[in-house]
């Protein structure tokens, strides 16, 4: 037997795939359409190619040390201290390797939180063995200033030293004055009470880091990738100044900051934007004379993307963000609670939250190659085209002065409120699709149970320097907003509003549409009545009349609509019917279907939102 083997290789009868042969298949199916059809675009503007070839001499990003799990955060934010320590015993218990302490008033707390005091911490603390290792991080207000010295208080008693615990301070003034619109001085003051906080924070021996630059502030509000990470470039440079004018050396002062970013469902550029913050960073501090080391990244899934209409999608949504930022190499991930959006998540969206990472890094071994994305051409050109993007946003707010004085002219503001309404837009005409709020709606959904349904607000904070804040939003609002008023009405009434759908011919000539008119009007609350079909416009009207609708869709094919639409639309208009819509769009018949009673059109690419709030309109309008 001979002691070589030949290579088998799959396929090798096959001549070798090429670029070019598959350009020539796509340009048979585009029959002359441009390929510049198949290009998209980001919120930023940078494309996105069909397919990409692999990428040469590319070479993996270094995050987390090899075969290294992230930390899984568990989010611990009840406003009583009690019931917060019984979640965090609870969560340790059961997988989670870090704590998440949220206190009221700060960025993320949507509402919730600890109270920021030495009482709240050291009851939400207790039996936590803090020297275990286990991480905590802290998202504090202004007004969470001295939680490092109650820590530091609380590890006294417990004879435990302040460098043998793992802790992330998380202090962030400039992310916190974005988000509510001022400070309460200038910078100058500001970054003085910053870096003398933290110097004394070291000099009682703790570890850090200290400081976060926030990119959640810009994601939050509806910015873009680039966006996100040039608020963190430039927000990481204020404080490097600012703690090198308290005394700490250069490197040092790098040491005590690390980044937070937003994590969603879109899993390239999630990749993408977490590889491209560490080159990013890695230039800063090149440009600052430092020898670069790995950032230390922590991940949440963003809060705009959840959902209070069909919130377990919210679920599939936070399993994407993970996968994406887990193998981009964040170093810590908290996941927020499918039903946060909805209040304050019961014991079973906490569970369901931690178990979305475990099953992760378990399970599919996630944090078993470092960098995977490295060499794929998509991923790789992404990452490069957001670095381009992000430092020139971020040279254009250090020539404004840096961070806090575009935030004092607006700068960045009016940029992040531009990628927003672009993307509103995109929303109301269902061009980017909320599975369970824009598409595909189950208006007998049952609301998930939660603790508290009334988040309270925060303590104020008296400001000297106003600005527009970085609001916080969820993209799904609009479409929820109609979704309320239905459920208001419902309970008023016992009944929803509705739409009948006018099907004519047979169903395969009306199922298309009717499932398209049921699913637009229904993303808005507005029951959708279905039927057989119907070819006499006599009966038509008549089921009319019995379904007790005031709006009615006609839904066919076009052909059925080109003999009997006009028809149908007057025997409707006859019988009383308020506002006729037509599934589709009327081509040349638009003159002749208007003629006979039909108001507006539907279809694909409209603005579903501007139509249901016309509706709504005018079935207040009619009551």
């Amino acid at each position: 037997m001979s002691s070589t083997t030949d290579d088998l290789t799959l396929a090798a009868e096959f001549a070798p795939a090429t670029y070019e042969n598959w350009r020539k298949l796509v340009d048979g199916v585009l029959k002359g359409a441009p390929f510049e059809k198949l290009i998209g675009k980001t919120a930023d503007g940078l494309k996105i190619d069909p397919i990409y070839q692999r990428a040469q001499n590319a070479m993996p990003i270094v995050g987390r040390a090899a075969a290294t799990p992230w930390q899984i955060m568990q989010r611990i934010d009840h406003p009583d201290a009690a019931q917060a320590n019984a979640q965090a015993l609870q969560d340790l218990a059961n997988g989670a390797t870090g704590l998440t302490l949220v206190f009221e008033g700060s960025n993320a707390a949507r509402g919730f939180g600890l109270p920021p005091t030495k009482d709240a911490l050291t009851r939400a603390l207790d039996g936590i063995f803090l020297e275990a290792d286990i991480a905590i991080e802290f998202e504090v207000s202004s007004h969470g200033r001295d939680i490092g010295q109650h820590l530091a208080d609380l590890l006294k008693t417990r004879n435990v030293a302040p460098g043998a615990v793992n802790v992330r301070f998380g202090f962030d003034p400039i992310g916190g004055a974005a988000v509510r619109g001022g400070s309460a001085g200038d910078w100058a003051s500001s970054a003085k009470v910053f870096g003398d906080k933290i110097a004394q924070l070291r000099q009682l021996g703790f570890r850090g880091p200290f400081a976060a630059m926030d990119g959640r502030v810009i994601h939050d509000a509806g910015g873009s990738e680039a966006q996100e990470l040039a608020f963190v470039l430039a927000s990481g440079v204020a404080y490097l100044r600012a703690l090198e004018a308290a005394g700490l050396s250069l490197e040092q002062a790098r040491d005590a900051i690390y980044a937070r970013l937003a994590a969603d469902a879109d899993q390239f550029l999630t990749m993408a934007k977490f590889r491209a913050l560490r080159l990013l960073w890695a230039r800063i501090e090149q440009s600052c004379g430092l020898a670069p080391k790995p950032l230390f990244i922590a991940a949440e899934t963003a809060w705009r993307m959840l959902t209070q209409r069909d919130s377990d999608v919210n679920m599939l949504r936070a399993t994407i963000a993970v996968f994406s930022a887990g193998l981009a190499g964040a170093n810590a991930i908290s996941v927020l609670p499918h039903a946060l959006a909805l209040g304050l998540p019961d014991a079973f969206a906490r569970r369901i939250a931690r178990n979305t990472q475990l099953i992760l890094l378990e399970e599919s071994n996630l944090a078993k190659v470092a960098d995977p994305a490295a060499g794929a051409g998509g991923i790789e050109t992404l990452t490069q085209q957001l670095c381009t993007s992000a430092w020139t946003l971020f040279q254009e707010i250090e020539k404004a002065g840096g961070v806090f004085a575009a935030l004092e002219q607006n700068l960045i503001q009016s940029k992040v409120a531009a990628v927003r309404a672009a993307r509103d837009t995109d929303i109301a005409r269902r061009k980017n699709v909320l599975t369970g709020a824009s598409e595909f709606p189950n208006l007998q959904e049952a609301t998930p149970a939660v603790l508290a349904s009334a988040p309270a607000s925060g303590p104020s904070e008296k400001q000297t320097i106003a600005f527009d804040a970085l609001v916080p939003v969820r993209v799904a609002a609009p479409f929820e907003k109609l979704r309320d008023r239905s459920d208001a009405l419902l309970k008023q009434t016992g009944a929803r509003p509705r739409v009948f759908l006018a099907n004519l011919g047979r169903a395969a000539d009306f199922t298309a549409r009717a499932t398209f008119a049921k699913s637009l009007f229904e993303a808005g609350g507005i029951e959708a009545t279905g039927n057989e079909g119907f070819s006499d416009p006599a009966a038509l009207a008549a089921a009319f009349n019995a379904s007790g609708a005031r709006l009615v869709c006609l839904c066919s094919s076009d052909a059925v609509y080109a003999d009997h639409a006009a028809a149908a639309a007057k025997a409707l208009h006859a019988a009383g019917a308020r506002h006729i819509y037509l599934a589709g769009r009327p081509g040349d018949k638009e003159a002749e279907f208007r003629a006979a009673g039909i108001d507006e059109f539907v279809a694909a690419g409209g603005n579903a939102l501007a139509m249901l709030e016309g509706a709504y309109a005018r079935l207040d309008k009619a009551s």
